[in-house]
């Protein structure tokens, strides 16, 4: 916008190119969300539930939404309060990790949720376990290098072996 009007001669091809690796950069930063799928059943056992769940909460912390399917087979969709308690505790146990998208729904036989991955629940959890592990550090330093297991004095300690010295004698 200069008076008088003032031009650049520049080299096509080069221009081209450029803005072509600005293009590829900007695809590169771009980040692609996937949406996994956990599927539960309302009878399901403790230790399917843990494993399940470790895995979603991996799924969450590596970036990815991941969808929560409870399947309802015969009599067991008379008792949806049991899919929507399993729904209610695996968005608890991953609540330091991801956040509820998609609120639990009825569809069909299947009751489906969705969980997303929350940054500022993953900074935090990460401050607050280092924050206990700092803690637990300053209080492994604070026990006196003396003591012993049992929690007698070393005196007493002492004491103790000391007759033995004598019985062997």
């Amino acid at each position: 916008m200069a008076n008088p009007p003032v031009c650049k001669v520049m080299d096509y091809g080069k221009y081209k190119f450029e803005a072509q690796q600005r293009a590829k950069e900007s695809r590169k930063k771009a980040t692609n969300i996937v949406v996994k799928e956990m599927k539960y059943r309302p009878k399901i056992g403790g230790g399917d539930f843990d494993t399940k769940t470790r895995k979603v909460e991996q799924f969450l912390g590596e970036g990815h939404k991941v969808k929560i399917t409870i399947m309802f087979r015969g009599r067991e969709m008379q008792h949806p309060e049991l899919g929507r308690k399993i729904l209610d505790r695996v968005a608890e146990m991953v609540s330091d990790v991801g956040r509820v998208e998609v609120f639990p729904k009825q569809d069909g036989r299947n009751m489906t949720m969705v969980l997303g991955p929350d940054k500022k629940a993953q900074a935090a959890a990460a401050k607050r376990a280092q924050a206990e592990a700092a803690e637990a550090a300053e209080a492994a330093e604070g026990v006196e290098p003396d003591a012993t297991v049992d929690g007698a004095t070393p005196d007493a300690a002492l004491a103790v072996s000391a007759p033995d010295a004598q019985n062997e004698s």
